[in-house]
């Protein structure tokens, strides 16, 4: 939702103008590959009690990760390969959040993780799916569909689990509960167009 919103605005402020400073001189696959360093670094963090770290890097990840598209772009060096990497990489820090979570107190913490993670491996299985078998008319490499919540709002769940730990059960069980309900709109949109796609279809065949 923020991302489809804020992105202009933010895009113009924090990414262009490092893209156009940086020009050719890194890799977009290094930035994906850096963001998930980044990413990784969340969990000895948290586990440490160095939270605003914590917080730090995980922004910093989520950074680079809008970094390397533009990047890519701005080089015009988009691969299948880098697309595969970037989605990989997103599901690995995510990941990452989660599993330090887990760890904080695997007791307090173990149903809520369990179910954040399943939430979140329905949602993205929607996301792909629907981008698979939607027609692409957007610079990314597949049709991108977006929703309630996505990376941004994520990551804003993330940061108030972090800072006011005595609520994280309940923010777990409604960011999964959000992330259920946004992968069943995206089913509901998909099946509403698929059904248009086909009665359009169906009429083209009837005029021959």
């Amino acid at each position: 939702m923020l991302e489809h919103t804020m992105r202009q605005y933010y895009q113009q402020i924090l990414v262009a103008p490092v893209v156009q400073a940086i020009g050719h001189t890194i890799s977009p696959i290094s930035v994906t590959l850096l963001a998930v360093v980044f990413g990784v670094l969340f969990i000895p963090l948290l586990l440490t009690g160095h939270t605003i770290l914590a917080v730090a890097c995980l922004l910093f990840s989520g950074y680079l990760d809008t970094l390397d598209g533009s990047l890519a772009r701005h080089q015009n060096n988009s691969t299948p390969l880098g697309s595969v990497l970037d989605i990989m990489a997103d599901r690995l820090v995510e990941f990452s959040v989660i599993l330090a979570f887990y760890l904080v107190d695997p007791t307090e913490h173990g149903l809520p993780t369990i179910l954040m993670l399943g939430s979140i491996l329905l949602c993205i299985s929607s996301f792909l799916v629907v981008g698979i078998f939607t027609p692409n008319d957007s610079h990314k490499s597949f049709h991108y569909s977006p929703g309630l919540i996505e990376r941004a709002e994520a990551f804003a769940f993330f940061i108030i689990m972090i800072l006011v730990p005595h609520y994280f059960k309940p923010l777990a069980f409604l960011f999964t509960g959000l992330v259920i309900l946004t992968a069943g709109i995206r089913l509901v949109q998909f099946a509403k167009v698929s059904q248009c796609f086909s009665k359009t279809e169906g009429q083209a065949d009837a005029s021959f």
